[in-house]
């Protein structure tokens, strides 16, 4: 067979025609695949099935179908817009899942305006490799021009419009065949979205943009019609079987009419306590207190989209972070049971201090909306040193104490700090910590950073103490969220010498320390007890005899229930670790893969209603109405 006769066969010139006609169509999926597959490596290598490819090519047959309607050259045009937007989206999606371990949606686009001030964090995220999914862009450029220019036929709308419908039906039932093997295989994950990355992994990235995009839409329209009577009534009776009391009384009142003084410490992961680096301490002053303090050891961060925010949300209300970006930003119109309302009606003065500008994370509204009587933001303080985002940690824990001082007793004080916030670049000029091996790593950076805000931690805490402050009053302090990325998780496991990097290893190192301090140092000791930062309000309203009505967190000092819940469908039960992203789960004890029993699949369906009847009264403010009602 020679290279003439195959030039004269007619399926050459009919497959040769085709390929004439359709390569900007055939080069567009293949990119598209290629990316969007590239992009599920990159979030999920360790459990990636190939499956995934399915929903992957469904979605790039449905973005290519909408092409078929224009003429050519339009339509060549259409396709390489796709892939620009389409590539745009997977960077900054990205950039987002090594920041906050998650995926974009538009809630989260919805509160881009909340993370002004953050450029460093942000660039310090990108990756040179990320250009990787612009490159044939600017390759196709000229190509495409050239494309352009040698067209000439043009088929009629008719067939235009049929070729469209072929297309779009062929990958709409194919993502309808996977829609319907995920809703089998992880009910409710589709429409409570409660694990994204799992979700991303199994139907691919543009699909998961869609679906958002529907849930989005379809809820905020549910939401703007009034929850039926039946749903209010489960969740209101939830809420009061959650909220009885186990019948224990441990330090019960046992802070009434005491000072209340809270501290968000800013990135304190708790593997940093007690632990040293090159033969130095790292955090020397915290854990001279912890000595003098009533500490939790298994106390997790539960924050999501809303990063320090839902730290502050979950502390002072023990309601779970907004399904997607910032309860913060979402819910700011509600009305809330928070903890600065509650001791306002037993004639506390409350006041939020923090030294970044009023607006970031939209806390000048969010402050009034929980009943602070005051927020001292960065127009309250005297702006004398600034490091990273906003005031020093030393300047601000100095003005504040003297802003305590000033206070109308009783009183609640909380405070956020700053300058140990990601990527911990801002302090290396203030104060020598040699962190040996690790100098110019990310964790090596950490480490300085937290350092010192140690130190101006341990500075404010003896002031405290040595002018008589804490005679009177409870001090809690707690860090708000994760310090090093999951990105970094290799750098946190080889300075813990573990040997795994498994998930179970992961979690291991989700904790962040709580310090409960009393006057006299009384009831000192460590507390081993599985909780998290939904727990925080519930045993301060234990310890000041306070009212439980609307929380969903649970008393640390009383009863025996470890739950803990994350906002990505993941949990702990006090024996077990649920991972939802892998759907997997771990003995605490051994750390070895469990199977799935049935006791443990309805503890996981519990979990995920619990969630969702957190988002129905937040999307319906329903604490008004339950107030209102009563």
């Amino acid at each position: 067979m020679n290279l003439e006769y195959i030039k004269n066969n007619k399926l050459f010139k009919v497959l040769l025609n085709f390929l004439n006609n359709n390569i900007d169509i055939i080069l567009f999926f293949t990119l598209i695949c290629i990316k969007v597959m590239s992009y599920a490596r990159n979030i999920s290598s360790s459990y990636l099935s190939g499956l995934v490819f399915f929903p992957i090519a469904a979605s790039a047959l449905i973005l290519v179908s909408f092409s078929l309607i224009f003429k050519k050259k339009s339509r060549v045009t259409f396709l390489y817009i796709a892939d620009v937007v389409v590539s745009l989206i997977l960077i900054a999606d990205l950039m987002y899942y090594r920041y906050f371990k998650d995926i974009t949606t538009l809630a989260a686009v919805k509160n881009a305006k909340l993370l002004q001030g953050v450029s460093d964090s942000v660039g310090s995220v990108a990756n040179i490799k990320d250009l990787y999914y612009l490159l044939d862009i600017f390759i196709l450029l000229p190509a495409v021009r050239f494309y352009k220019r040698r067209i000439k036929n043009i088929k009629p709308i008719s067939k235009r419009l049929v070729s469209f419908l072929a297309m779009f039906i062929l990958g709409a039932s194919v993502n309808a065949a996977i829609f319907r093997w995920v809703s089998k295989v992880q009910p409710t994950l589709l429409t409570a979205m409660s694990n994204r990355i799992y979700l991303t992994t199994m139907i691919g990235n543009i699909n998961f943009h869609m679906v958002d995009s529907y849930n989005y839409i379809s809820t905020s329209v549910k939401n703007s019609k009034k929850l039926s009577e039946d749903r209010e009534n489960e969740i209101k009776n939830f809420l009061e079987n959650n909220n009885k009391s186990t019948g224990e009384i441990n330090l019960k009142g046992e802070a009434e009419g005491k000072n209340l003084i809270v501290i968000q410490v800013e990135a304190l992961q708790n593997f940093v306590i007690n632990q040293k680096v090159n033969g130095q301490e790292i955090t020397p002053n915290l854990n001279r207190w912890v000595n003098k303090c009533m500490y939790f050891d298994n106390y997790f961060y539960q924050v999501a989209g809303g990063n320090t925010s839902d730290a502050e949300f979950m502390s002072n209300n023990s309601l779970y972070p907004a399904q997607s970006g910032s309860a913060y930003y979402t819910y700011s119109g509600n009305k809330y049971d928070s903890l600065a309302s509650a001791l306002k009606d037993k004639n506390y003065y409350t006041a939020a201090m923090h030294g970044n500008s009023e607006g970031f994370w939209n806390r000048n509204v969010m402050y009034k909306a929980q009943n602070f009587d005051d927020f001292f933001g960065e127009h309250s303080f005297n702006i004398d040193e600034k490091i990273g985002l906003g005031l020093s940690d030393k300047s601000f824990l100095n003005q504040s104490l003297e802003k305590l001082k000033s206070f109308k007793e009783p009183y609640y004080g909380f405070l956020v700090t700053l300058t140990s916030h990601f990527p911990y670049e801002a302090v290396d000029k203030y104060g020598e910590f040699d962190v040996g091996e690790y100098e110019g790593t990310f964790i090596g950076k950490y480490l300085k950073a937290i350092h010192y805000t140690d130190a101006q931690l341990g500075e404010f805490l003896d002031a405290l103490e040595q002018q008589g402050i804490m005679d009177n009053s409870v001090i809690a302090l707690y860090g708000d969220h994760f310090a090093i990325p999951k990105d970094n998780a290799e750098e946190l496991f080889k300075f813990e010498n573990e040997e795994e990097s498994d998930d179970f290893t992961w979690f291991k190192y989700q904790k962040v320390p709580l310090l409960l301090h009393f006057p006299q140092d009384e009831y000192a000791g460590v507390n081993h007890k599985y909780s998290c930062q939904m727990d925080l309000y519930p045993t301060l309203a234990n310890l000041y005899n306070l009212p439980r009505n609307y929380m969903f967190g649970k008393d640390m000092l009383n009863g025996d229930d470890e739950k803990v819940i994350f906002r990505n469908g993941s949990f702990i039960d006090g024996k077990n670790l649920y991972v939802s992203w892998t759907n997997t789960y771990y003995s605490l004890e051994s750390g070895e893969k469990i199977n799935e029993t049935e006791e443990l699949k309805e503890e996981k369906n519990q979990y995920t209603k619990e969630l969702q009847y957190c988002d129905d009264l937040l999307n319906h403010n329903l604490i008004k109405t339950f107030t209102e009602k009563k």
